[in-house]
């Protein structure tokens, strides 16, 4: 646990993470457990201290301390702030923290209950793991992204949510937490190897499984859930904008086609018939073509089809249900998702912005216990 003292809320409160630099899935991860209330220092490089976070949303919450881990005097420091923490999270290429001096063998040889996570795209071995890479290229290898899109098109890229986000930091989260409860339980820490290929492909569970018992073929843009189904897809409409349909349950189903006014038409009737969806598909496009987006979103609102208008991400913000639920907030002007998910006794207070890079680096190093000499001389004028 954390040897300072911390008002903060979350269940994650009193836990110490220590977040080394990188950038998409590691910082995710150090986000979500701060978010939670854990007390997330992240080291930055000095060479950026005194700027401003250049990703305000993904730095939020933590602290910054700046220091350089090509100097000998920095990673001690570094080592001397990791032998407070709980967790630690690196996202270097595989070899490059046991380089430094500040890979799992030293830090748990100094901090046994250290919960040591590491974020990589391949993993820390096989063939590829010194390879560079991206998210679309570590979903395309795990096979996610060939199932994506229409059929005989491009695969789509998804943002990076796949990979960096889901198969990625949201993983590191997971694991961290989990390795957290066993040294809890046990007082030892190990390394947990946290791969965006192994992530998205555990996010293809589902889709496995339908593989396997014959409900699921290997082509893209055929199934029920990757646009194939007419009755799961998105529709565009006469301004410009599109529908998402989800129409797949029985009831969804005729309450769509009751909707549209095509609860008779025989092409329609039966739902499940495959051969008959490229039609479906055809003929459902030309309906939606013939309204507007707020015309169709009126005409629908109320009725159980499943079917929604498809938002832009500051157009999503003002929907009166994310309102309600407050999922989006303003702090500054900048919009930001709030922490999630939820939890009735320990609810998580809103985060902290971002820092300066290296604002905490004097505090920080003060707390782990290094004399005023050495913080002086480490710590940028910020």
């Amino acid at each position: 646990m954390s040897t300072t003292a911390s008002t903060t809320t979350g269940a994650l409160a009193g836990i110490r993470v220590v977040e080394l630099g990188g950038i998409g899935p590691g910082p995710f991860a150090g986000m979500l457990l701060a978010d939670q209330g854990a007390e997330v220092v992240r080291v930055d490089r000095p060479a950026l201290a005194g700027t401003a976070s250049g990703h305000p949303v993904l730095h939020r919450g933590r602290r910054s301390v700046a220091l350089d881990l090509k100097d000998p005097r920095g990673v001690e420091a570094a080592l001397a702030i990791i032998d407070t923490a709980d967790a630690l999270v690196e996202g270097f290429r595989p070899g490059v923290a046991e380089r430094l001096g500040l890979g799992p063998g030293i830090c748990l040889a100094r901090n046994p209950g250290l919960v040591y996570g590491r974020m990589t795209g391949w993993g820390q071995d096989g063939p590829l793991a010194q390879a560079p890479g991206h998210d679309i290229n570590y979903i395309a290898v795990a096979g996610a992204l060939g199932a994506l899109g229409a059929a005989g098109e491009n695969p789509p890229v998804p943002l990076n949510l796949f990979g960096d986000m889901g198969g990625g930091g949201m993983l590191l989260a997971l694991g961290i937490t989990t390795a957290l409860l066993s040294a809890e339980r046990t007082g030892r820490g190990q390394v947990v190897d946290a791969a965006m290929t192994d992530g998205t492909a555990v996010q293809l569970a589902l889709i496995h499984g339908l593989l396997a018992v014959g409900r699921w073929e290997d082509a893209r843009g055929v199934n029920l859930f990757d646009g194939g189904a007419p009755f799961y897809r998105t529709y565009r409409t006469s301004d410009g904008g599109h529908m998402a349909v989800g129409s797949v349950e029985t009831p969804f189903y005729a309450a769509l086609l009751d909707v549209l006014g095509l609860a008779g038409d025989p092409l329609f009737a039966r739902q499940h018939d495959r051969a008959a969806w490229p039609a479906m598909s055809a003929r459902l496009d030309e309906v939606f073509a013939g309204r507007t987006r707020a015309e169709w979103t009126a005409v629908f609102d109320g009725t159980p089809s499943c079917v929604t208008p498809v938002y832009g991400l500051t157009e999503a913000a003002s929907h009166p249900h994310n309102v309600a639920r407050g999922t989006y907030y303003t702090e500054n002007g900048l919009l930001q998702p709030a922490p999630a998910p939820r939890f009735s006794g320990t609810p998580a207070a809103t985060p902290r912005p971002a820092p300066v890079v290296g604002a905490h680096t004097r505090e920080v190093l003060t707390e782990a216990g290094l004399d005023a000499d050495t913080v002086d001389a480490l710590a940028p004028r910020v």
